[in-house]
């Protein structure tokens, strides 16, 4: 049975004072997964000192669901682009006039764009067409970019170097690459954001986690993917990037109210949230 959403709340109200507080940068709970009790999962979001999450769009359609439901609760924003799996199908017109629309409608981010040659759904020709074209569109628009790369490294090197230069704002979601990129992301003046992975027993990185600077770091679920330890192998939601916001605490030798302090305002100036 759907649950019937109530009245609009803001997903800080209720939030736990003595938890740790956040921000979830990248989910995607628009889509079939969260149809049944999305409201229930910004409760539980709530109840665990969530102030908010960045819906992604990685699709125009996707876009549009999450528009519909960040209209329909405080706390949840939302972003537009085409992912590299869908490249080939990347029309500049058609999509690059529907992103625009959303950015004119309240979408915080171009994105989920990027590179992704592991899978390669879409030619890279094509993908790096599309993460262009995005780019170009962030830039003339003023807007940050949410970038999706995996075993891209050169390419997506570039293209981010590039678009620092251009003064276009990004983060490298989801991270798990190289320490090289991550310092060229920096170095543009980007951030970088980590989810539930960083919690698997086969995440030995940890020197990754300790090179963000705090001011650049960001936090995500990426839900419904991704579930950290304890919850591994269940359907994320952005309720349990606590866990995640934890592990970094611990491994960056710091207080977790602290760094989630930091992450909360790193996150609204990155996306410019009110």
């Amino acid at each position: 049975m759907t649950e019937t959403p109530g009245p609009r709340r803001d997903v800080r109200d209720g939030a736990s004072s003595h938890r740790p507080p956040f921000i979830d940068s990248h989910a995607h709970l628009a889509g079939e997964g969260f149809s049944e009790d999305v409201a229930a999962v910004l409760q539980r979001l709530r109840d665990a000192a969530g102030l908010g999450v960045v819906c992604s769009g990685e699709s125009l359609e996707a876009a549009a669901g999450a528009r519909r439901l960040a209209e329909a609760h405080g706390g949840v924003w939302w972003t537009a682009g085409v992912h590299p799996h869908d490249a080939a199908s990347y029309d500049p017109a058609r999509d690059g006039s529907g992103i625009r629309d959303a950015m004119t409608h309240g979408a915080v981010a171009v994105g989920e764009c990027g590179l992704d040659y592991h899978y390669d759904h879409s030619p890279r020709p094509l993908q790096r067409r599309a993460f262009a074209d995005q780019l170009a569109i962030a830039r003339e628009r003023g807007r940050p970019v949410v970038v999706h790369t995996r075993e891209a490294e050169d390419d997506t090197t570039a293209m981010v170097r590039d678009a620092g230069d251009a003064g276009i704002g990004g983060v490298l979601h989801c991270y798990t690459g190289s320490h090289a990129l991550a310092e060229v992301a920096l170095a543009a003046g980007w951030h970088v954001s980590f989810s539930g992975i960083i919690t698997f027993k086969k995440w030995d990185d940890l020197a990754l986690l300790r090179l963000v600077p705090e001011d650049r770091l960001l936090i995500e679920s990426d839900s419904p993917y991704l579930a950290p330890v304890p919850n591994r192998g269940k359907r994320n939601e952005p309720a349990w990037c606590a866990y995640t916001l934890q592990r970094l605490a611990e491994v960056r030798a710091v207080d977790v109210h602290a760094l989630g302090a930091a992450v909360v305002s790193n996150t609204r100036r990155f996306f410019a949230l009110t």
